[in-house]
């Protein structure tokens, strides 16, 4: 399985919303929530905009986003 490599919450919503198709749908104080609409209806996230998200946050974040971590890190 490829590493995950760390980044700040400004590149990961870069990479979920231009490859991963969701959009920014609104923000509460350091976190944006992020959405897509999908055949079985719509999936969300939550992502911090720290300048270095732990690994751990990064995998929880894809685990909301239902994004395989083999599929994510072909974007890194």
């Amino acid at each position: 399985m490829p590493k995950l490599k760390k980044l700040s919450g400004h590149e990961l919503i870069k990479i979920l919303c231009n490859k991963f198709g969701f959009s920014a749908k609104r923000q509460k104080g350091s976190h944006v929530i992020l959405i897509k609409e999908t055949g079985k209806g719509k999936t969300g996230c939550v992502v911090p905009l720290h300048k270095e998200l732990k690994i751990g946050t990064l995998k929880g974040i894809l685990e909301q986003a239902e994004i395989s971590e083999k599929e994510f890190a072909k974007y890194q």
